[in-house]
C-alpha cells in the first residue's frame, strides 16, 4: 500500500468512526443495552403486562410495526392516576438511559397526551412522566402516586409540546438514582423538556401509555449498569 492510498484509507476510517459516534447513543460510562423491542414478531406482547390487555394490540403505522392502546383501559384505580399502562414485564430498573418513539391518535387539545412510566413498584407506588401540550398543576409534568392521588413534583418544565395527529416523536428518558434527578427530551435531545428530583421508589418497572388518551410506541431502548428480574405480580399479560 502506497503512501497516499494509506492516507485515503485512514482519513475514510476516521469519517466513518465520527458518523457512528455521532449516531450512537450518548450513555454515561459503564451503561449497557438491557433491553430493545420493536414489536417485529408477534410474541412482544408477552414482553409486557398492562393494567388492561384488551386496549392493547400489535399493529404498523407508517410501516412501523408497534405497540397500539387503541381504547380507553377498563381499569379503575384506587386514587387519581393514569388508566392506560403497558409495563416491560419481569424487569426492574434503577438508573438509567430509555429512548422510544411515540406517536398520539388523539385528536389535538391541550391535555393531549402520553406517558413514560418508572419506578414502578405496583399500582400505588410510581412516577410517571405525563407529556402535553399544555402545561397545568396537572399536565405537562412528573407525577408520583403514592397511595394517594397523584402529585407533580418537576422543578423545571416547558409549556408543553405540539404532539399532533399520527406524527411520531422521540422521546428520552434518564435517571440517575444517586443524584435522584430525572430528565426527560423530547426530539431535541440536547436540552431537558422536564427536570425533577425525588428518591422516594429508587427502582421498579419502566413502561408506557397514557393517562386517558390513545397511541402508540415503538423502537424501546434501555440503558443502565444492571437490570434486576423480579416477577411482575400485578396487572395482567395479553392472552
Amino acid at each position: 500500500m502506497n503512501a497516499r492510498c494509506f492516507l485515503v484509507c485512514a482519513v475514510a476510517s476516521l469519517i466513518a468512526g465520527s458518523v457512528r459516534g455521532a449516531d450512537a447513543p450518548k450513555v454515561p460510562a459503564g451503561y449497557k443495552l438491557l433491553y430493545e423491542q420493536d414489536f417485529s414478531k408477534p410474541e412482544a406482547l408477552k414482553d409486557f403486562t398492562f393494567s388492561d390487555p384488551a386496549a392493547w394490540r400489535l399493529a404498523k403505522e407508517q410501516g412501523k410495526p408497534t405497540l397500539e392502546l387503541h381504547k380507553q383501559s377498563v381499569y379503575k384505580p384506587e386514587h387519581r392516576s393514569p388508566l392506560n399502562i403497558a409495563l416491560i414485564a419481569d424487569k426492574v430498573f434503577g438508573d438509567f438511559v430509555l429512548e422510544v418513539e411515540v406517536l398520539s391518535t388523539k385528536k389535538p387539545y391541550p391535555h393531549q397526551d402520553m406517558c413514560l412510566f418508572f419506578g414502578f413498584v405496583g399500582p400505588m407506588e410510581y412516577y410517571y412522566n405525563h407529556v402535553a401540550v399544555a402545561a397545568d398543576p396537572n399536565a405537562h409534568n412528573v407525577f408520583i402516586v403514592n397511595h394517594a392521588p397523584r402529585k407533580n413534583f418537576a422543578k423545571e418544565t416547558t409549556k408543553g409540546v405540539i404532539w399532533g395527529e399520527r406524527v411520531w416523536h422521540k422521546l428520552r428518558a434518564e435517571r440517575d438514582t444517586q443524584a435522584g434527578t430525572y430528565k426527560v427530551f423530547f426530539d431535541d435531545f440536547s436540552k431537558p423538556i422536564m427536570h425533577a428530583e425525588d428518591k422516594t421508589f429508587l427502582k421498579g418497572h419502566l413502561g408506557f401509555g397514557s393517562f386517558d388518551d390513545i397511541g402508540m410506541v415503538t423502537n424501546i431502548k434501555v440503558w443502565g449498569p444492571s437490570v434486576e428480574a423480579r416477577k411482575t405480580e400485578f396487572f395482567k399479560r395479553a392472552e
